[in-house]
Formats: C-alpha cells, sequence, structure tokens
C-alpha cells in the first residue's frame, strides 16, 4: 500500500502530561483513506489529526453503519516500540465489518496502517509503568443518504491516544454488579462486533452501577437471563481452587477478546488448566460464597488484566475472598504485559517492532 504522508517531524522531545488518564490526549497526527464500489479502498494518507468532515445525511448517523477496534503500542525497555497481535485486530475487525455490511480490509493493509502511523508519532509511546500508546481504528459509512440499506462509500481511519491505566488505580480490584434490567446482546445480533451501538446501548446500566458504587456491570445473556457472560466492555474469568480459569464460552453474543484468547493460551504455560463453558450466575455466586471460586477478574485491551474483588446481585454485596491478593490475576497480569512490553521473551510470536522514521524520534 503507498501511503501519502503529510506530517510534521516533532520539535525536542515530547511532553506527556501527568497523569495521563486514558483516551484523554491525542497525537497530532491520524490515518485516513477511502473506500467506494468503483475504486476500492484508495488515498491512503498520514496527515495532522483534524475533525472530520461528514455530510449531515451520511450513513453512520442515520443507519449506525460503524465499527472499531482497539490496540496497543509499548515502548520496550530498548528504547524501541513494538506492537501486540496487530492481525488478531484485523481478524476481527473484518468480522465486525461482515457483520456490519461493510467491506473488509486486507490484514497486511489495515496492520500497515497501523505501523507506518505509529511510527511516525512513535514520539508520542510513553514508557511510565503502565503506561501505552493506545491504537484505535475505525470504520464509518459516509454515504448521504437516508435509505436504509448498506451504505456504497466508507472512511477508514486510525488515531492514537498516549494513555495511562483504564482504571486509576491500575492492577487494583474493581466491583461489579449483575444487570438485571438491561441485556447486553443476543444470540445472532451484534455482540460479536465490535460496534459503537453495543456500547451505547450499555451505558445506561453501567452508570447505574457506578452510581450503586460499582465500576462495571456484569451481563447475563439476554435468552434465559442467567448464563454470565461479559463484565462491561471487557471478557470475564474465574479461578477454581486457584489453579483453573473458566470463562463463559463464546455464544455468539460475546466478544473474541484477543486479550482472553492471549490469556488462554497462556495459562497452561503457567501450570493453570482452562475451561470454557456456560456460566450460571446462580453457581458463581455459591463457590464465590464457599470460596471454590478464588478469584475473579476482567481482561481486555485497554485494562489488560483487572481483579473483581465483589459482585452485586439483588441487593446482596458478595465478597471475593477465597485469595484476596489474587496471585493468579498477577502472575497472567505480568506474564502477559511483560510479553506486551518486552520486558520478557515472546516464544508466541504475538509482538512486531515498528520501524519508525529517524526524524519521528527527533
Amino acid at each position: 500500500m503507498e501511503i501519502r504522508i503529510h506530517a510534521e517531524p516533532p520539535r525536542g522531545p515530547v511532553q506527556l502530561p501527568e497523569p495521563l488518564g486514558f483516551g484523554r490526549v491525542f497525537t497530532p497526527h491520524m490515518f485516513t483513506e477511502h473506500w467506494d464500489e468503483a475504486r476500492g479502498w484508495h488515498d491512503a494518507a498520514i496527515g495532522p489529526r483534524q475533525p472530520l468532515v461528514l455530510d449531515a445525511s451520511a450513513q453512520v448517523l442515520h443507519a449506525g453503519q460503524a465499527i472499531f477496534e482497539g490496540t496497543k503500542a509499548y515502548r520496550r525497555p530498548d528504547g524501541r516500540v513494538q506492537l501486540f497481535r496487530p492481525e488478531a485486530n484485523a481478524a476481527r475487525f473484518n468480522r465486525s465489518a461482515s457483520r456490519m455490511g461493510m467491506p473488509e480490509l486486507p490484514v497486511e493493509r489495515f496492520v500497515e496502517a497501523i505501523e507506518a502511523l505509529v511510527g511516525v508519532d512513535a514520539g508520542w509511546v510513553p514508557s511510565a509503568e503502565g503506561a501505552s500508546l493506545y491504537v484505535r481504528p475505525v470504520m464509518v459509512a459516509t454515504e448521504p443518504t437516508f435509505e436504509v440499506r448498506a451504505a456504497r462509500s466508507f472512511l477508514h481511519y486510525v488515531i492514537l491516544s498516549p494513555s495511562g491505566p483504564y482504571f486509576s488505580g491500575g492492577f487494583q480490584p474493581v466491583g461489579v454488579r449483575v444487570a438485571e434490567e438491561h441485556i447486553r446482546a443476543a444470540p445472532r445480533g451484534t455482540g460479536e462486533a465490535k460496534t459503537p451501538g453495543n456500547y451505547a446501548a450499555s451505558l445506561a446500566a453501567i452508570e447505574a452501577a457506578r452510581a450503586g458504587g460499582y465500576q462495571q456491570v456484569l451481563w447475563l445473556d439476554a435468552v434465559e437471563r442467567r448464563y454470565v457472560e461479559e463484565a462491561g466492555a471487557m471478557n470475564v474469568a474465574f479461578v477454581v481452587e486457584g489453579r483453573e480459569i473458566v470463562t463463559p464460552a463464546l455464544s455468539g453474543s460475546i466478544l473474541h477478546g484477543i486479550t482472553r484468547d492471549s490469556v488462554l493460551r497462556l495459562a497452561p504455560d503457567l501450570g493453570l488448566g482452562v475451561r470454557e463453558e456456560r456460566l450460571d450466575i446462580e453457581a458463581v455466586l455459591a463457590d464465590v460464597k464457599r470460596a471454590r471460586i478464588t478469584e475473579v477478574f476482567c481482561m481486555g485491551t485497554a485494562a489488560v488484566i483487572v481483579p473483581v474483588n465483589r459482585i452485586g446481585h439483588r441487593g446482596e454485596d458478595v465478597a471475593v475472598g477465597g485469595a484476596p491478593d489474587f496471585p493468579v490475576a498477577q502472575r497472567l497480569y505480568r506474564a502477559l504485559t511483560g510479553i506486551q512490553t518486552g520486558r520478557a521473551p515472546d516464544p508466541y510470536g504475538w509482538t512486531r517492532v515498528v520501524t519508525v522514521p529517524e526524524r519521528a524520534e527527533a
């Protein structure tokens, strides 16, 4: 892919604000390209980050055709910058595109766009503990029409955000409340797609949970309202007797989490068993109360791994106290972040070092 680059080199070292927060600071450049039926993907470019220009009738605003991804770039101890499993993000991006009636991107094109932009803005990759450069690829429908059908033109863009931990406390436990009045997604719906509509539908429940003193929502299935699915915008896992990780099986309404997949592949090499199955919330809570479930944790790109210390359900607060220092979650967190940041060897081939133009590190 030929990418036109219109980017100014940084004037001296980049001074990042402290604290960074999450998703509040943005780098000065963005990648853009367009798609239409006649030309396919074209006009790939990197230029100044700026507001999007969309017609007021663009289909993304009326039919909701939009998808996004989330991955990260990390500063290695040797100063180089590396990505973590961008090909997996590309595959998920394309699954989302297919479900939403949008054109797919060749995997190599998706990854090349990220690599090129991260290379240009490499000076913005933080080196502080727990910090990273969050990468947000997006695709939206741009055709101006009110017709209810798949659009005929699209914009793919990528923006970057140097960020600290998703939760300000980093690896600190959070409370979750079981969602009773709302559902996140139904089987054969869009739950597997990373589309903004799924997140919009979750916000009322999340805000209600926060008002009640919890940080996240624990979603149940849409049909029987009894099987655990996700925790907020993350996958969830339970540690049984300190030696086995059990997580809800992918059901058609659960997002294919890349962190989830990484944890399930890492765990056996750390001596931990893994199971994927349907998990009844009543059975889960009973096992938490009798300390058969010793730990609970959420996992996702933004937060990586976050332990859960209490679960709210029908007015009862159930403490997760089987292993209050969360040793299994900590081992997984350290192993995974060690690979992501280059502090530990990568035997899985998950990372790739970004080629940085000399001027980008000036």
